[in-house]
């Protein structure tokens, strides 16, 4: 593919297509069949004979789990995988194909030739940018947006031959077919990591784990914060404080533990600067523990963060948090995954406090026990951990690339 610059074509095109694009409108060659309302009384919620999957803005939702169908729908509201549905009403311009069924009043069924219109050309032509934005504005900005038939049939656009149509198709359906596969693994990874977070570390009642890393045995020792840890000074500065100057001093937010921004922290560049006229002596060093004492959401109660590298900068404990240095004998990054296990999160919930933001004193969180194996088998299961953890990071990293290079595609492939 290189740049195009001239006539009727898109910014971005393969090389062996030279041809200008055919300057048109949708009703030239597509056709808008409308979906059928039918009352959630006379819906089913089991298949059958004579019943069909019954398509309603439900089934956008990937969280719903609620299915219907209907029973002997007519010919013209039934759709097959190799169709093409449209929102034209409330979440209007959103576009679905690979789906058989019968369709909702909410959408619009696009026909097309077969032998003149490639299926996923036109597809992903109503997800680009320019038609999207042209069929949103169309739809109106009233309370409940409605594209109707004439308005999306007056929508100019262009079109290339079936053969650079069919290109541009397959080029956007491998991208997107990579992009699923990028997210299957990604909730496998999750899912992998949520089911170890539960089997690798003691249940409430238990002194080891489920799980454990061959060539380790033994019982865990039982032990809480308050005698294995050392608690560190924590200051009530709040954001006021940051500044875009290089002062050589940085500092943990709460509300980046909570955001992510602060949480395994292998880079303290992703930490503030603040002021450096603070009168400030007492630094975190690499290993150190950082909670949130205070969140909106009783879930948030003693999110963790570890300082994981060497800072080159002075890094402190800011508004709202709790820091503590390990015990010698303890591996930091075993015990930040261990303050990310469900029996440490319901711990938090048992002795939050609150109302309308939730907290946790320092005196509750010294006050939780836990078991700790060896320190070589402490440094074992941080590692495996930290892999999992890289793994699930390079995968959302990789989906981002992805996701933005097809963004890009679809500007610039298309007029």
């Amino acid at each position: 593919m290189k740049l195009k610059e001239k006539y009727n074509v898109p910014l971005i095109r393969f090389d062996y297509f030279k041809e200008e694009w055919d300057e048109k409108r949708f009703k030239d060659f597509t056709k808008l069949s409308q979906g059928l309302q039918i009352a959630i009384y006379s819906r089913f919620l089991e298949d059958g004979e004579h019943r069909y999957f019954y398509i309603t803005n439900e089934f956008l939702n990937p969280n719903s789990t609620k299915k219907y169908y209907i029973e002997s729908p007519s010919e013209n509201v039934i759709c097959t995988v190799d169709d093409i549905l449209m929102t034209r009403t409330g979440n209007t311009g959103k576009v679905i194909t690979n789906i058989s069924g019968a369709f909702h009043n909410n959408f619009f069924k696009v026909d097309y030739d077969k032998f003149e219109t490639s299926k996923m050309f036109l597809y992903y032509l109503l997800t680009s940018n320019d038609i999207h934005k042209e069929i949103i504005i169309r739809a109106g900005n009233s309370t409940i947006p409605d594209l109707n038939h004439s308005d999306f049939y007056s929508i100019k656009t262009s079109v290339p031959s079936l053969d650079e149509q069919s290109a541009i198709g397959s080029l956007f359906r491998t991208l997107d077919d990579l992009l699923a596969s990028y997210k299957d693994n990604l909730a496998n990874y999750q899912s992998l990591k949520a089911t170890m977070l539960s089997k690798m570390f003691p249940k409430a009642g238990q002194t080891v784990p489920e799980i454990r890393l061959d060539g380790f045995e033994g019982e865990w020792e039982r032990v809480n914060l308050e005698t294995s840890t050392v608690r560190l000074k924590s200051f009530s500065l709040s954001r006021d404080v940051e500044t875009k100057e290089n002062t050589g001093m940085r500092y943990i937010h709460y509300g980046d533990i909570h955001t992510g921004r602060a949480s395994y922290i292998n880079d303290e560049n992703v930490l503030p600067f603040i002021s450096k006229d603070l009168k400030i002596t007492e630094f975190l060093k690499k290993g150190d523990l950082t909670f949130a004492d205070a969140s909106e959401d009783y879930k948030g109660i003693a999110e963790v963060s570890l300082l994981a590298v060497d800072p080159k900068d002075n890094v402190i404990a800011g508004l709202h948090t709790i820091s503590l240095r390990p015990n010698k004998n303890l591996d930091s990054t075993f015990l930040y995954y261990l303050f990310k296990t469900q029996t440490f999160r319901k711990y938090g919930y048992k002795v939050g406090t609150g109302m309308k933001v939730f907290g946790i004193s320092p005196t509750n969180l010294m006050k939780y026990e836990y078991y700790h194996p060896s320190l070589d088998e402490q440094q074992a299961i941080g590692f495996y951990f930290s892999n999992l953890d890289n793994l699930i990071k390079s995968h959302q990293e990789k989906i981002s690339q992805l996701e933005t290079l097809k963004k890009k595609l679809l500007q610039d492939m298309f007029i």
